[in-house]
């Protein structure tokens, strides 16, 4: 196979810390939280009264008001962050035959689908939207972003829990490798701070009953207890090489590497050996073509549950041996709380700005080590490294693991 180099020339992004990049990104490289009370609805009788919610997102800023209405939460989100990253790349002129969309969720529509079975209890069927189906499809975020945009090549909308996102984007990283397209609007989102979601999450446990919001989300502290529901979305544009050249486009990084493996073990809990989480970091260097002390900086999934932190610094130092201890570090969960599908998105565009800037974020909330956590987490603020090549960690429930690997661009090819 003919394998094209891909680049990455546009980002955007929705998240509990800013709309857009920038706003965004300042705000992890700050170390400000977007945790708080959940605000969306009463969690009154919830175990977990937490979240990181989008703050004043305005639909209409994208779509007018009517079609935001027949649009749940999760496409809106999808919809300004294709948007920001299509004004980010300067994509005016291509062949639309050639471009495509891989836009990814988790749960999709789960507000229209809180707001039909509410309607379907007190109208019965004839009270139900003939809309409620367009809103509640996972589909829908990728099907609209390619009618807006009117991207007609590759169109697909992969639900791989919270490893979504970086599936996404390394699904249309395949798709113009080989050579089915020349452009592709890729990532995840997730709008599922609604009742129904929210309330099923609390029964597993899985998220934090902490009360305080400032450091709820502690990734890789002693004294985690799980972790925070987010919101959000992240997309980014990627180019063949030679069509970003060709159109003077500023380039912010290279695609390098993807890897993709399942555990194969359980439905929430990570293989406790890490084989999966290891194997995937594997798959995505070999792909790359990189050694371990290539990577300066890993993102990690970093939940701040007791059992992935432990896991996934074990598979950190298995994989990457003795530099392990010179690898920096950092989860922006602790920011950001788990945007569950968006998550992996959201943080290959934080990964994609580090590897630009040299700007590394902190994890926040970082009080108390734990013996089976002992990496450089970047606790004490942002850091400053010259990265040649960075990698961006997503582990979902169900064992689906995914890996980037994204490396600065250099003409010659290499980082």
């Amino acid at each position: 196979m003919n394998e094209h180099r891909v680049v990455i020339t546009g980002l955007g992004a929705v998240t509990p810390l800013g709309i857009g990049v920038e706003d965004s990104f300042n705000g992890f490289l700050e170390g400000r939280s977007g945790i708080a009370r959940v605000t969306h609805f009463d969690v009154t009788d919830y175990r977990s009264r937490l979240a990181a919610e989008v703050k004043d997102f305005q639909a209409d800023r994208w779509v007018d008001k009517k079609s935001a209405r027949r649009m749940d939460r999760f496409t809106q989100f999808a919809i300004a962050a294709s948007a920001m990253a299509m004004e980010d790349s300067g994509l005016v002129s291509y062949d639309r035959n050639r471009a495509g969309v891989v836009i990814g969720s988790g749960i999709g529509g789960a507000q229209a689908l809180d707001e039909g079975y509410s309607t379907l209890g007190k109208k019965g069927p004839r009270g139900l939207s003939p809309f409620l189906v367009s809103r509640m499809l996972v589909n829908m975020a990728a099907a609209l972003v390619s009618i807006r945009h009117g991207f007609k090549g590759p169109l697909s909308a992969p639900s791989v829990a919270c490893s979504t996102g970086s599936n996404a984007i390394g699904d249309a990283f395949r798709i113009i490798q080989r050579g089915d397209a020349d452009v592709m609007l890729a990532g995840s989102s997730e709008a599922c701070i609604s009742p129904l979601p929210y309330g099923a999450f609390c029964s597993t446990r899985s998220m934090t009953p902490s009360e305080c919001a400032e450091n709820a989300s502690r990734p890789f502290d002693k004294n985690r207890d799980g972790f925070v529901m987010g919101e959000g979305a992240g997309v980014v544009v990627l180019e063949k090489l030679e069509h970003a050249v060709e159109r003077g486009a500023r380039i912010y990084g290279e695609m390098a590497g993807y890897g993709n493996t399942a555990d194969a073990y359980h439905l929430t809990a990570p293989e406790p050996e890490g084989d999966g989480m290891i194997r995937v970091m594997l798959v995505a260097l070999k792909d790359a073509d990189l050694g371990c002390e290539d990577i300066g900086y890993i993102n990690a999934h970093g939940t701040s549950t007791v059992l992935n932190d432990k896991c996934e610094s074990a598979a950190v130092r298995k994989v990457f041996g003795e530099y392990a201890d010179s690898l920096k570090i950092s989860s922006i969960k602790s920011m950001t709380g788990h945007l569950m599908a968006a998550a992996g998105a959201v943080e290959f565009v934080s990964t994609v700005m580090s590897v630009f800037t040299g700007k590394i974020p902190p994890t926040i909330n970082y009080r108390e080590p734990d013996p089976d956590c002992t990496l450089d987490y970047v606790t004490s603020g942002a850091e400053s490294l010259d990265i040649g090549a960075a990698m961006s960690n997503s582990f979902g429930f169900g064992g689906g693991n995914s890996c980037l690997v994204v490396k600065k661009y250099q003409k010659n090819g290499n980082s």
